[in-house]
């Protein structure tokens, strides 16, 4: 099973290299991101936000993320692989230059020493077994917070419920308003109970990580 899913692992990656190319040649610029993530400070510049839908959990931190990660999940939103309604409103007003400013602004913006990052679990055998089980860290670095393409997501440190309700909506299909389509992440996701995925995304959140939420001055 995990000779086949490194497999998958591996053409998937080379899938997405072959359709960011494009996407490469647009170069963000984080001083033009500032002055365009009004619709975003709302809910990703206030520290322990809440959003309501499908179920109340705090909104991810995007500061720090990896600027490339977040201009592919908005363009997973702008053509409804992501179905959240409120970020595909958002994301259906941006242009791809809107998106790559964006996203260099949150990856600057949240830049900080952490330290040394976190490694995978050594004393708690059923999440050791269930990272690997996943094979989380093929993607995601051994530290979770290193990628091994700035395309994946730095999920170290993130919120647990934010994580557990991501890879729920991985499993997610049929609805029009909710759900991820991905198809190495719902082969994975749908690997595991959902109780499974609540122990990965709490074992992920408990991490040292490099995300963080920066409030804007209004709000501090």
């Amino acid at each position: 099973m995990n000779k086949l899913l490194s497999t998958v692992l591996a053409l998937f990656v080379t899938s997405v290299t072959a359709s960011t190319v494009l996407a490469q040649d647009i170069k963000g610029d984080a001083k033009a991101g500032a002055g365009k993530i009004a619709s975003c400070i709302g809910c990703h510049g206030i520290k322990g936000y809440q959003a309501s839908f499908p179920e109340i959990y705090r909104v991810p931190m995007i500061s720090g993320q990896n600027a490339k990660y977040i201009s592919s999940a908005l363009a997973a939103y702008q053509k409804g692989e992501r179905k959240h309604p409120t970020m595909r409103g958002i994301a259906a007003s941006m242009t791809e230059q809107d998106m790559a400013d964006v996203a260099a602004h949150y990856e600057a913006d949240g830049r900080k020493d952490v330290g040394t990052l976190g490694k995978a679990p050594d004393g708690n055998p059923k999440v050791a077994a269930l990272v690997q089980k996943g094979a989380c860290a093929s993607c995601h670095g051994e530290s979770f917070s290193k990628p091994i393409d700035p395309a994946y997501p730095k999920i170290a440190g993130q919120h647990a419920d934010y994580l557990f309700v991501a890879l729920k909506s991985y499993k997610t299909e049929g609805k029009a308003t909710w759900g991820r389509s991905n198809a190495v992440m719902g082969g994975i996701a749908k690997q595991f109970s959902n109780a499974e995925l609540k122990e990965l995304a709490k074992y992920m959140a408990s991490l040292p990580g490099e995300l963080q939420t920066v409030p804007q001055a209004k709000f501090r």
